[in-house]
């Protein structure tokens, strides 16, 4: 197959597949997601995006019908239908179908959709232009829900600013970017925002929190200022689809390029791991993801 769509046990190509008007998705955007990267039919960091999965889940009081090994095991069984060498795997769970009504509906059963596409992997060491945009989002960024209409607006305003990312602020902090996390290098330490409810814990961003340990590099996960973002020796976005990837302009002034030997030893770290763990093939899934 060239795309895959899943919902609910029905499996067909993508653009074939259908959804019913009464799931949750449709009136509120009521249920949580994951997206993770499969390279050689084994998919980056799964136990670690499966647990988030979860842990989104409970935070909006949804309880899967299925277990993180069940879930693990029908993921990899989805990507080898998909005939691409590198895969964009994403997954979604929604409260359940049933007729229009705010509150929670009682006696109803999560409904979980897969979407698994081909995917071209980033040249990570590419510099990319962002913009800045108010932070006008709800105050639980922190649960990789589906209501993304504020990521939306400001993703759209970038690209018509012709740059990659939109990276918000609160008041003159810095939270994320509208489908990102946000770092900076400063004076040879990393920094990035705490993992309270402003900011998405990304699965990325823990790994370079993770690499720089291993490189001897230190971290600060302390508030950072919008004067501090536009000073930095280098400014980072990371996700999943991203990888790492260094900012060369910000609201159309040239920014950050003052560390760059820090930053490619981060960069190569980040890519030397995702080789590295994706070439481990994709057994055992139960001891890696019970």
């Amino acid at each position: 197959m060239e795309t895959l769509g899943y919902y609910n046990g029905d499996i067909g190509l993508l653009d074939e597949v259908r959804i019913p008007m009464n799931d949750r998705a449709c009136w509120f955007g009521d249920g949580v997601y994951e997206a993770a990267i499969s390279a050689d039919y084994t998919i980056f960091a799964l136990e670690e995006h499966i647990h988030r999965f979860f842990n989104s889940a409970a935070l909006l009081q949804m309880v899967p019908e299925i277990t993180k090994t069940q879930l693990a095991e029908l993921l990899y069984t989805l990507v080898h239908k998909v005939d691409s060498p590198t895969q964009s795997v994403y997954w979604q769970m929604t409260r359940g179908t049933a007729p229009r009504t705010h509150a929670f509906p009682e006696h109803t059963s999560p409904n979980l959709w897969v979407m698994i596409k081909p995917f071209t992997m980033p040249d990570i060491y590419q510099k990319v232009q962002l913009i800045t945009v108010e932070d006008t989002r709800f105050f639980h960024c922190n649960i990789k829900t589906l209501n993304l209409l504020p990521n939306v607006l400001a993703s759209e305003k970038a690209k018509q600013a012709g740059c990659a990312e939109a990276v918000f602020y609160r008041g003159n902090r810095i939270t994320e970017g509208s489908h990102s996390n946000v770092h900076i290098f400063q004076d040879g330490v990393f920094r990035t925002a705490p993992r309270d409810n402003l900011i998405l814990p990304g699965i990325s961003r823990a790994h370079l929190i993770t690499h720089c340990g291993e490189l001897g590099i230190p971290v600060d996960e302390t508030p950072f200022t919008r004067e501090e973002l536009f000073a930095a020796d280098e400014i980072m976005i990371s996700s999943t689809s991203t990888f790492c990837m260094s900012a060369s302009h910000l609201n159309g002034c040239k920014v950050g390029g003052r560390a760059p030997e820090l930053l490619r030893q981060l960069q190569d770290a980040f890519l030397d791991a995702f080789r590295r763990l994706t070439r481990a093939g994709s057994m055992p899934i139960r001891e890696r993801c019970a």
